[in-house]
């Protein structure tokens, strides 16, 4: 057995269908009284309607997160933040509400209660991706980490098939990286696993039918778990790649991660293959990058650079970007084989074809 060291995360996670109407109770259980809704301008509705659900306990609904946590929009946040005199946030949402929970949490230490409404994971972290001047930076902080998540299966029941299939590879990216970072741990290891095949299992099948909710519990389990294992160990050359061309070339998040990870994780491949060969046997695949992308290609998912909005001149300056300050990585950073791996990225070439 390797020597490790395992930190474990203080959260509450309330997991089930109709569990939406347990927010009050929440409240309650923390103490809260005055609750700022957060929501997409996509979601205000829901965002309008949980207000109302909690009544007296809800201040009021901020409805204008954005992709990438933008920091003027998190400032616009903290002054209705002030005026309501909120005692905390909950959000209703994907990725970016919950980030913009999380940085509102960072600056003022407000409890978070999360409802997720995506695969997107950030709800089980501790980690915060802002976005200013063009450039993304990530936060580690205790203060970050969500008091409560609660995830209702129902409300993943109407995501779309296309979200569903690149929300969740933005999950499975999570996992696969924990598998190989330089502070893995056999206990996470075995949870990155799980939520990898959890969610091998039901992208398919919700792929085929959006209303199988089996596979819905599966996957938002997956997700859960994948999220979990991004909040207990470190990033690298995948997550560093995504940061970059979501927070310098505004590409969007969970589509960016569905394009990357084949590649990202063949290019790794390399150096720990017996690392990653959990995610190849999750496959049924020879190779878990080449299995990743037939994976993704069988969902239908975007498996080009170029179809999501990059630019092939953005490429050189992506790659000086990448490698500029990089994360640890356990095969080492050259800058032409980023260079190359943002090639295949963009072509949408196989790895190892």
């Amino acid at each position: 057995m390797q020597a490790f060291v395992y930190q474990a995360l203080s959260q509450r996670v309330v997991f089930g269908f109709g569990t939406l109407a347990t927010i009050g109770d929440e409240l309650g259980a923390l103490g809260l009284s005055r609750a700022l809704v957060l929501s997409t301008p996509q979601q205000r509705a829901s965002a309008e309607a949980l207000a109302a659900q909690l009544g007296s306990k809800a201040v009021g609904v901020y409805p204008d997160a954005a992709m990438h946590t933008p920091t003027d929009v998190t400032e616009k946040a903290m002054v209705v933040v002030g005026q309501l005199k909120a005692d905390c946030v909950v959000s209703l949402g994907g990725g970016s509400t919950t980030g913009l929970g999380k940085a509102i949490a960072f600056r003022t230490d407000l409890p978070q209660i999360v409802i997720p409404t995506s695969y997107a994971g950030s709800e089980a972290t501790p980690i915060l991706g802002e976005t200013e001047n063009g450039a993304k930076v990530t936060k580690r902080d205790p203060r970050i980490l969500p008091e409560v998540i609660v995830y209702d299966v129902d409300l993943t029941m109407t995501l779309p098939a296309a979200m569903t299939v690149t929300s969740g590879m933005n999950a499975i990216a999570h996992s696969v990286e924990a598998l190989y970072t330089q502070d893995r741990n056999p206990i996470i290891s075995m949870l990155a696993q799980q939520g990898i095949e959890a969610l091998v299992r039901a992208l398919p099948a919700i792929r085929a039918n959006g209303d199988d909710r089996e596979a819905r519990s599966d996957a938002l389990f997956g997700a859960w778990a994948c999220g979990t294992c991004l909040g207990a160990v470190g990033m690298a050359l995948h997550h560093k790649i995504c940061h970059v061309l979501g927070g310098s070339f505004d590409l969007p998040h969970a589509e960016v991660h569905t394009v990357i990870l084949p590649h990202a994780t063949a290019y790794n491949e390399r150096a720990v293959p017996d690392l990653l060969a959990p995610v190849a046997r999750s496959l049924g695949a020879a190779s878990a990058g080449g299995g990743l992308w037939d994976f993704a290609q069988g969902l239908d998912a975007p498996l080009t650079l170029a179809g999501i909005g990059m630019r092939e001149s953005d490429l050189d300056r992506a790659a000086d970007i990448a490698c500029a300050n990089p994360y640890w990585n356990p095969q080492p950073i050259v800058r032409d084989e980023i260079r190359q791996l943002l090639d295949d990225a963009y072509f949408g070439r196989r790895p190892g074809r």
